[in-house]
């Protein structure tokens, strides 16, 4: 395979000139990650300076840098690195003939992105790439679409905002043919005002799609009109997915199993039936979003289902844990890495589901919901109550509304943060308990469930 970026391609799409002649393989602009053979883009932040960093990505394998500072490697000089990372991202877009897929939305972006690049990795019709971690903002997007491969088949983009504005800059970068919105709900409403404010928002997603492109919708939204408006200045088409009769994807039938859930879809013009190996109804909206978006792409459906009935939970997403505890294993679920109150209540639900000794949820504080934050909280005793929880962990001071309206109902045990958190949980764990751990990532439950589940499957 060719080189991903030569000097000469780096300087021409950055307007930069290169101190030699050199080829990378991969790009990073975090020395931590820098491999063999990449490419290390020394960005200028507000605590640091990536040029600090220099030697040390090269002592780590780094095969050529951008630089707006000449240094003693091979190396692209410019006057401005975040800049030229933005540049390199736009030539990579500029030179694939990839059928390019953005997603976004309030809940289920990472996971469904994910979905959505096995799905059409499955029929092996040429390479997929897509946004690793959650790489979906100003940096995130261009670094993800640098690294790019020309030659590949599909790309799979994560977008991501935490004000008006954000999305319409990514979006524009991306090109998507295809622009899916996957949910929407109360994350990030501190800085947007409104549920409108969140949907419009989201909604720029659209304003970026390549001409005769597609907009997917989620149906079951109250918002979906307003989403459809956002998206009609744009879109070729319009394809809505949800459980409502009128959706254009929709599940006919869900039938829980042992493992996973059967799904039968009806989409235009073909109906299938797949299995869905992650638990829950967040889950079926997202596989049939990935199943829109796979027909929307010209992958293979066939193929899709087979994926998505192989597909494995994602750390701090529904990564499963058998854990070792007193008398035997219990099972951890791992939904470390955000919350807001729409996914709170779809992983208690799935926690509710659970066959188990005991339900136990690890509940963190949820962020950035201003003046909302105490009703959002307090609305989660409803979906505690209706999972059967026999124990509430709650973390941070956000939680107290809770912890109060669950007094009396469930048993709680309110603490500050994640150490008090471990503290009190590991203690308590027996066989056959079931633990869900969900919080915002900022509050650091993650660091409980490495503790509990190091060494364990």
């Amino acid at each position: 395979m060719s080189a991903l970026w030569t000097s000469a391609d780096i300087a021409a799409a950055t307007g930069g000139t290169a101190s030699a002649a050199f080829e990378v393989s991969g790009v990073a602009f975090d020395s931590r990650e820098v491999g063999k053979g990449d490419l290390f883009i020394a960005m200028k932040g507000e605590a640091t300076d990536g040029h600090r960093f220099v030697d040390g990505a090269f002592a780590q394998g780094a095969a050529g840098a951008i630089v707006s500072t000449p240094v003693a490697h091979p190396h692209v000089l410019v006057p401005d690195t975040t800049a030229a990372l933005e540049a390199l991202g736009i030539a990579s877009r500029a030179r694939t003939a990839a059928t390019v897929a953005g997603v976004t939305g309030s809940v289920g972006k990472t996971s469904t992105k994910e979905a959505l690049a096995a799905a059409l990795a499955r029929a092996n019709k040429g390479p997929v790439h897509r946004s690793v971690k959650s790489y979906n903002n100003h940096t995130g997007v261009p670094l993800s679409l640098a690294r790019m491969p020309a030659e590949t088949r599909f790309g799979v983009f994560e977008m991501g905002m935490n004000h008006s504005g954000e999305i319409a800059a990514l979006t524009r970068m991306v090109r998507p043919h295809v622009a899916l919105v996957t949910a929407l709900a109360p994350a990030h409403i501190e800085n947007l005002g409104s549920m409108e404010g969140i949907a419009d928002a989201k909604g720029e997603i659209f304003a970026g799609l390549e001409p005769g492109g597609t907009a997917i919708i989620p149906f079951d939204t109250p918002y979906r009109d307003r989403l459809i408006a956002a998206a009609k200045p744009h879109a070729a088409k319009i394809v809505t997915f949800g459980r409502g009769e009128g959706a254009d994807v929709r599940a006919r039938d869900v039938v829980q199993l042992d493992a996973g859930t059967m799904v039968a879809a009806v989409l235009p013009g073909v109906e299938l039936c797949f299995t869905l190996s992650q638990p829950g109804d967040h889950w079926v909206s997202n596989a049939l979003a990935v199943m829109a978006a796979v027909q929307a792409m010209g992958g293979d459906l066939a193929a899709a289902g087979l994926a998505l009935g192989d597909l494995e939970g994602l750390t701090g997403r529904g990564a499963r844990h058998k854990i070792a505890v007193e008398g035997g294993t219990a099972l951890l679920v791992d939904e470390s890495y955000n919350a807001n109150s729409a996914s709170m209540a779809a992983t208690l639900a799935v926690l509710g589901a659970e066959p188990a000794a005991r339900r136990i949820a690890v509940l963190g504080e949820m962020r950035e919901l201003g003046a909302n934050s105490e009703a959002l909280h307090r609305v989660l005793a409803e979906p505690v109550i209706a999972a059967k929880v026999d124990f509430a962990l709650l973390v941070g001071a956000g939680m107290a509304p809770l912890a109060h309206a669950l007094s009396g109902k469930v048993e709680t045990l309110h603490v500050a943060d994640a150490s008090a958190a471990l503290d009190a949980l590991r203690p308590m764990l027996r066989a056959d308990d079931a633990i869900l751990i969900k919080g915002s990532n900022a509050v650091g439950l993650g660091r409980v469930v490495a503790s509990l589940a190091g060494g364990n499957d």
